[in-house]
């Protein structure tokens, strides 16, 4: 064992001190020397080692929600602030520190202009966000802090922001703030989503949709049933101020169910349009593994509305069929709604008996149940004649519908949609006898049993073509 003697120790601290004094000076010197990091460093008052960095990152769709918070705070703590960026090295996979480190070493990040890139915002819609950059503003306090937006190629990507300050409470606040200026211009507020693949540019998760306009008269329920819907979801974000005065909660959560094709959709559909202001986030087949991020989205963005498509496959009854993950997802997810939150959940079946109990029969999960059978002779008539559109029907319509009966709307509208096809081929504008006749052929035949029980109309439900159209 070697024993160091008091001089010896002196003289070792003496030396280390120099190698610090060495190193500090030649970070100094470094930071003189290269542009980017003198920009930074100047602007925070501080050398680089002294900085500290705050990060949040967020899911590559929410990039659009990120920049306008970052546009809104520049807007209010820096107005005219210029983004200025990085040149060189791999820049999209690298962190800003990184790029900065390397700017130290060996020159190999250079200062640059911004990268800017375009993210959707609509269906048809677009805005510009800075892909990889950096700005100088202001803490609330007038601390100086360095914002960077960027976006990140790792698995799926993220978009991160970024805030150098040389004090931690200053660059937290800023991002706390940024935080609550996304939230507030997020958007996506009141757009019509689905989660899933998406075509729109590097969006992968996420596809925004047109928000349908359709009236009360196009939708043929039962009596009652339209009304009670409305007045469930609709009717309560109406008095959602006066409820909440009252002490009572806005979430709710509605269950259509009935066989294919009779209108769950089309209802789902109509209640989107009426609520506009609304963020709708729609939810079916493959998406359904995002609900999680679908659900979050919902309660930063509402008031708003989440739509479950054939909620049965994935919350079948436990004790019948092995659980899925996502069931547990749903059941936390409804549950985790707080009671001031203005959020619907509308659920759709065409198999009701096989749901989980613990979905169906808790308070506080679904409220109202409305069943969606296949149209009454009444709902028929009014079917006929909304599909037939502006095209006078001269056919004999109590025909049509004894022809129809046990049928789902779908049959009905696509038995309207040949009948126009038949007549515009004809080059004749009302819907005749014959018109109807060479329909009801089509789709009455056995070649035709397969479209029959897709538009539900099955062989055990055969349509009958009326002798006057034979």
């Amino acid at each position: 064992m070697t024993i160091i003697d008091q001089n010896t120790a002196h003289a070792l601290a003496v030396s280390l001190a120099k190698v610090y004094d060495s190193v500090s000076s030649r970070i100094v010197e470094d930071n003189a020397s290269s542009p980017l990091v003198a920009r930074v460093t100047g602007h925070l008052g501080c050398p680089l080692s002294e900085a500290v960095v705050v990060e949040e990152k967020y899911r590559l769709w929410e990039h659009a929600g990120l920049q306008s918070g970052t546009d809104h705070y520049l807007a209010a703590h820096s107005p005219g602030a210029q983004w200025f960026g990085v040149m060189g090295g791999e820049r999209r996979w690298e962190s800003i520190i990184n790029m900065l480190l390397y700017a130290l070493r060996d020159g190999s990040r250079l200062l640059g202009r911004p990268d800017y890139g375009s993210a959707p915002v609509g269906p048809a819609e677009s805005m510009e966000v800075v892909q990889l950059g950096m700005v100088e503003s202001l803490a609330p306090d007038g601390t100086p802090v360095v914002l960077v937006v960027s976006s990140v190629d790792e698995y799926q990507g993220h978009s991160m922001l970024t805030v150098l300050s040389s004090s931690r409470t200053a660059a937290s606040a800023v991002r706390d703030e940024i935080e609550r200026l996304k939230r507030l211009h997020d958007p996506f507020k009141g757009q019509v989503m689905s989660f899933g693949f998406s075509e729109h540019k590097e969006n992968e998760l996420l596809t925004f949709l047109p928000r349908p306009s359709m009236t009360a008269e196009e939708v043929v329920l039962p009596e009652g049933r339209l009304e009670a819907v409305e007045e469930h979801v609709v009717g309560i974000a109406a008095l959602k101020e006066q409820l909440i005065e009252a002490g009572q909660h806005l979430r709710r959560g509605l269950l259509l169910y009935g066989p294919p094709g009779t209108g769950k959709t089309h209802t789902v559909r109509y209640l989107v349009g009426r609520l506009r202001e609304h963020t709708a986030i729609l939810m079916s087949g493959p998406g359904m593994r995002h609900l999680d991020y679908a659900v979050g989205l919902a309660r930063k963005l509402q008031p708003s509305i989440v739509v479950i498509e054939d909620v049965d496959l994935i919350a079948e009854d436990r004790s019948h069929f092995e659980t899925s993950p996502l069931l547990f997802s749903l059941l936390d997810a409804m549950d985790g709604i707080t009671g001031e939150a203005d959020v619907s959940f509308v659920l759709t079946t065409n198999r009701v008996e096989t749901l989980e109990r613990a979905l169906v029969q808790r308070p506080g999960r679904v409220d109202l149940a409305v069943e969606v059978p296949p149209p009454s002779a009444p709902d028929r008539e009014r079917l006929v004649r909304l599909y037939a559109r502006n095209r006078p029907v001269e056919a004999d319509v109590a025909k049509v519908v004894d022809a129809t009966e046990g049928v789902t709307a779908a049959f009905v509208k696509e038995l309207l949609r040949r009948v126009i096809l038949l007549a515009i081929r004809a080059g004749e504008h009302a819907l005749t006898d014959e018109h109807f006749d060479t329909a009801f052929q089509a789709m009455s035949g056995d070649a035709q049993a397969l479209t029959r029980a897709l538009l539900g109309a099955g062989d055990e439900r055969q349509v009958r073509t009326p002798s006057r159209f034979c």
